[in-house]
């Protein structure tokens, strides 16, 4: 299977139906399917040997990567969110044709053999060239379809490689084929270099369901845009989410009654933050989405019974698991191990492992990563209960090794975000000569609330065990995040140092 089979089944049984964009100038199937041949025909005329993309979301996001997959040449959407030098640095190892929105700007970065061209004169050309019903040739299965960078948190990015069986086998494993109704669509505000935009974009459009574009997030525009499109489904992340309830919250307003399935994912959501937005959007289904670039989106999830089942039970393992990701997809395993690479009993924290048709495990830099067994160590820590539902601690990366102790960010930050004035927290270690390292939480307390430094280690040495109360406490007006909500650790190792 590859994307342009994909693509064509759901041209040819939805040819009519409007799939991109708002209901007054979207693209319906056949649409997109005859505009990524004209696409291709462009990247062909340049003889590209690979198709950036340096824009933010919108119709042509998927215009362009169905072309490059109808050219034969990988996509790589990239951050238009980077300085100029990591950019140029991107674009000297991936030379290729870039469409961009601010054509002065990528034409001064990109390095010599590269083509720029501007994404609305691209439109332009394939809307008056493009052939009705056009065809589509399939797709080598094992060539590559996408190429993403790593978000780079705690080391140089990477380019991770995604074939086209890897996306395939994610979407026909997780959504039905047409199985949106007509009326039914997806609001999309995650960007476009991230793994869930371009899981959403196939998933999607595979069922059927029209996806709208939200290019700049506000919290204000997502709930507008979530009424007037009459959305029904939609996907953020956890900083996304927080500000979409402190909106609520200030305006006195509930949900969009219309939304029907809210996912989330990407990073941990504050127990707070979750247990709001699920009294503010009483009719929506909830769904919480694990899952890496490396494996083609989500491995895990936690769906709507899931969490009715934890908010409204009285056990305390039930309750617990609206913390967890869920259990396994169909088609994937999930195994913890432990120290010696055994598979670790329930409720023992191991490292994570995942395999499938849709785990890819493979870099350009360094090739395949998967295991003995086609196991791909995720370099998450966690563990899974009798029942199979996945907790996630944290990266291996951020564990803390204080006086030879290792200790998880996690383990801290669960507790401090329960004081009734902290908002948020990240923990990270900062080097120490004496103890290796020492234990740092950065913190972002509630509007209007007040606490001290020693009131918050008071707080956490209550819960948890003196030595992992934390050495230093920091208070932040926000934490430093990536746009898609992960904690950026090193920047606060950073400033713990500078201060």
């Amino acid at each position: 299977m590859d994307l342009l089979t994909l693509l064509e089944m759901t041209a040819g049984g939805m040819e009519d139906r409007l799939l991109l964009g708002c209901r007054q100038d979207g693209l319906t199937a056949g649409q997109l399917r005859d505009r990524s041949v004209a696409a291709a025909a462009v990247v062909a005329r340049h003889d590209a040997e690979k198709v950036l993309y340096l824009a933010g979301n919108g119709t042509g996001f998927a215009v362009a990567l169905f072309g490059a997959a109808a050219a034969g040449v990988p996509f790589l959407p990239l951050n238009y969110r980077l300085s100029d030098e990591q950019l140029s640095q991107i674009l000297a190892r991936h030379p290729g044709l870039v469409l961009a929105e601010d054509v002065v700007r990528a034409a001064d970065l990109a390095p010599a053999g590269s083509t720029v061209l501007a994404l609305d004169a691209l439109l332009a050309e394939v809307a008056a060239t493009a052939q009705p019903q056009a065809e589509l040739k399939p797709a080598d299965p094992e060539s590559i379809a996408v190429l993403l960078m790593t978000s780079g948190t705690t080391a140089a990015p990477k380019s991770a490689v995604l074939r086209h069986h890897h996306l395939t086998s994610y979407v026909m494993g997780s959504v039905d084929f047409a199985s949106a109704e007509e009326e039914d669509a997806t609001i999309v505000s995650v960007p476009p270099y991230h793994i869930a935009a371009v899981a959403n974009l196939l998933s999607n459009l595979y069922a059927g369901r029209r996806i709208v574009y939200l290019d700049r997030f506000t919290a204000a525009g997502w709930v507008d845009l979530v009424e007037t499109e009459r959305i029904s489904n939609a996907m953020v992340v956890p900083t996304m989410l927080a500000r979409i309830v402190r909106h609520l919250e200030q305006t006195g307003r509930t949900g969009p009654a219309c939304l029907r399935g809210l996912s989330y994912g990407g990073a941990k959501v504050p127990p707070s933050v979750l247990e709001a937005a699920l009294k503010l959007f009483p009719t929506t289904g909830f769904v919480n989405a694990y899952g890496l670039t490396e494996t083609s989106s989500s491995i895990a999830l936690l769906g709507p019974d899931d969490h009715r089942a934890a908010i409204t039970s009285t056990d305390p393992e039930a309750r617990a698991r609206l913390s967890s990701v869920g259990r396994a997809l169909p088609g994937v395993e999930i195994e913890v191990r432990a120290e010696d690479d055994r598979p670790a009993p329930p409720g023992v924290v191991g490292d994570i492992l995942v395999r499938g048709t849709q785990v890819a495990g493979e870099y350009l830099e360094k090739g395949s990563t998967l295991a003995d067994g086609g196991w791909f160590p995720t370099r998450d820590r966690g563990h899974l209960d009798a029942a199979g539902f996945l907790f996630v601690q944290g990266r291996a990366d951020d564990t803390i090794i204080r006086g030879g102790e290792n200790i998880a960010p996690a383990e801290i930050e669960d507790v401090m975000v329960h004081h009734a004035a902290v908002a948020e927290c990240a923990v990270a270690g900062v080097p120490d000569v004496e103890w290796g390292q020492i234990i740092a939480a950065f913190v972002v307390l509630n509007d209007g609330a007040s606490v001290t430094a020693e009131e918050l280690r008071g707080y956490v040495r209550a819960h948890l065990r003196s030595s992992k109360t934390p050495d230093q406490i920091h208070f932040l007006p926000e934490l430093p995040a990536t746009p898609t909500g992960k904690i950026l650790r090193r920047n606060l190792v950073t400033s713990a140092l500078r201060a």
